[in-house]
């Protein structure tokens, strides 16, 4: 099985000290039926004992069975190699989850990403001489093919929100991102404390997806309430 091995690179951590509380009214756990496939492969996605593994491969998304316009999201997670890369999008258009479903092709769909990026990744561009200004590793939120402005700081082409404190922990250790997104406007708390975002997103309503993109990663602990 592709997992083989893989919980012993996940630190035996105590639980992460929660940020907010999710157990008030309103909250409810996101589980395997919460979620539908739409260009991964067979074995892409598994659910093991409330924990979502996730191989990397090939690079697609898991999407919710329904579409949110405001809500707010808990979800901890753990790469589980150096340099993983992966994301949670939020409002992501229908018509590019259908487009992508259609093709079954490798892709990401249009919405507004929140990276979950590994510190590592930014060594192994600047080993093949790449630049390493254009993103951060410790929470960036930036619009794929839709629109939003960012908070500052930003990046060098305007179009990411960059992370003002650097909080993200490496991987094998869990992570804590709490999303707040209303009325066009998305937040991110990472392991409690507010960090970046944007606003003026359009659209600012859609499915939510979890990203495959090269490398194996766990989810646990998915939680959402909607709000008006």
């Amino acid at each position: 099985m592709a997992f083989a091995g893989m919980m012993s690179l996940v630190a035996q951590d105590p639980a992460i000290k929660p940020f907010i509380d999710d157990t008030q009214p309103g909250w409810r756990a996101l589980g395997a039926e919460d979620f539908a496939d739409v260009n991964s492969a067979s074995d892409t996605w598994s659910w093991k004992k409330g924990v979502l593994h996730c191989t990397g491969q090939p690079l697609s998304v898991l999407r919710t069975t329904q579409t949110y316009e405001n809500f707010e999201m808990v979800v901890e997670w753990s790469h589980q190699k150096p340099a993983g890369n992966s994301g949670v999008f939020v409002w992501v258009t229908p018509e590019s989850i259908q487009r992508l479903t259609q093709a079954g092709k490798p892709g990401l769909p249009d919405g507004i990403e929140v990276q979950i990026l590994d510190h590592a990744y930014t060594d192994r561009v600047k080993a093949s001489g790449g630049k390493t200004d254009w993103f951060g590793t410790n929470g960036d939120v930036f619009p794929v093919r839709v629109k939003m402005t960012p908070f500052p700081p930003v990046s060098p082409n305007g179009q990411r929100s960059f992370p003002r404190k650097h909080l993200a922990k490496g991987h094998g250790e869990w992570n804590h991102y709490y999303i707040r997104a209303i009325n066009g406007e998305v937040r991110l708390w990472v392991n409690g404390e507010e960090v970046s975002g944007g606003t003026g997103c359009a659209p600012s309503t859609g499915y939510l997806c979890l990203e495959s993109e090269g490398s194996p990663i766990l989810f646990r602990k998915l939680r959402i309430r909607e709000l008006p």
